[in-house]
């Protein structure tokens, strides 16, 4: 579905990426892990267009999405939930998933999605009306989420989910991550807690300093000597 090829890009005159190389296969959750600082949030970035690539290319369902600006992107299919999720904290959680929806004119499928997405995060469910700055963390993470569903997308960049949650919270996002997997949505995970990133998904990719320099089945990563010193804290 998605493959990077010899991707470089950075800010200015700073190289983040070198050339790195991954694919993402029809539904997969793939993770990227890493220490920060190293490139995964660029990766994610260069994707979905918010960034432009100085070398190589990106291309989703076989079509070149390397210099696509972010709402064709959107529209073709890939959804961003960004680092620090990004909602509208003034707005309501409906008018924050409502937005998800703006690329889509199919109003009857819209009301399907909306449903769909308040049987996968019942919490919101209760609080439509709700401002969504007045959320916990976790609720504000699951609004970005199923934000970016409304979408409808084929697949679903996420940065950092578990980023100033709390441990138990971050059990319940995750599962909620699987279950978004298991209806038919590919994921490409940044995550910097690498123990739980390995254990949701299927193969993983770790990074350091804007290289590729192993990948592998997340159950082959878990028991790499290199990863669990460097990552798991063993």
């Amino acid at each position: 579905m998605l493959r990077v090829e010899n991707l470089s890009t950075g800010y200015n005159s700073i190289r983040v990426l070198k050339q790195i190389s991954l694919t993402v296969s029809e539904g997969e959750i793939v993770t990227l892990i890493g220490s920060n600082g190293v490139g995964k949030t660029t990766t994610l970035r260069t994707i979905s267009g918010l960034l432009r690539p100085t070398e190589g290319s990106i291309h989703f369902c076989n079509k070149d999405i390397s210099h696509v600006p972010p709402h064709k992107i959107v529209e073709l299919g890939i959804s961003h939930v960004p680092e620090g999720r990004n909602i509208f904290p003034r707005l309501s959680v409906r008018e924050n998933l409502e937005i998800g929806a703006y690329t889509r004119k199919d109003r009857l499928e819209i009301k399907k999605d909306f449903k769909k997405v308040m049987e996968i995060f019942p919490q919101l469910a209760k609080r439509q009306k709700q401002t969504a700055g007045t959320l916990s963390g976790g609720e504000q993470q699951m609004l970005a989420i199923g934000r970016a569903l409304m979408s409808r997308p084929r697949l679903l960049l996420l940065d950092e989910p578990s980023m100033g949650l709390a441990p138990l919270v971050v059990l319940g996002i995750f599962e909620i991550i699987k279950e978004v997997n298991r209806q038919g949505t590919t994921i490409l995970l940044v995550e910097q807690n690498a123990q739980i990133a390995l254990r949701t998904a299927h193969r993983g990719y770790v990074m350091e300093t804007g290289r590729i320099i192993l990948d592998d089945s997340a159950e082959a990563l878990l028991q790499n000597d290199q990863v669990r010193k460097a990552y798991l804290g063993e």
